[in-house]
């Protein structure tokens, strides 16, 4: 049997704005889901292939209000945000190119063991 996608689409909602399982299941069985049909969500939704494309943190309190107002900011959820952050870093590291060195001492340039 097929998960129910009531379930379904309201599981993703709750994750995306920041929800735990635990907080979104309980309520669910609460107002009268069947376990059965809950777990079948829940069960639906596992990636493919575990750990793939996921990355945990934990975050102190203020980094993470900081990170909520951005994200509030920019009309984004938690998730998002982060996502958005990781790509652009990601994206800027591989536009860069080498910095020629400032020395402010020439001796220091001329003893190095570096090769220029």
């Amino acid at each position: 049997m097929a998960a129910n996608p009531q379930l379904i689409n309201f599981i993703k909602e709750a994750r995306a704005r920041g929800f735990d399982d635990f907080y979104i299941r309980e309520p669910l069985l609460n107002y009268g889901w069947p376990v059965e049909e809950v777990e079948r969500a829940f069960d639906s939704l596992k990636p493919k292939k575990p750990g793939k494309n996921r990355i945990q943190i934990h975050l102190d309190d203020e980094v993470l209000r900081k990170l909520e107002g951005r994200a509030k900011k920019n009309l984004l959820n938690l998730h998002e945000q982060v996502e958005d952050i990781l790509r652009r870093s990601v994206l800027n590291l591989q536009k860069r190119t080498p910095v020629e060195e400032k020395v402010d001492d020439k001796s220091i340039t001329f003893f190095s063991r570096k090769k220029r």
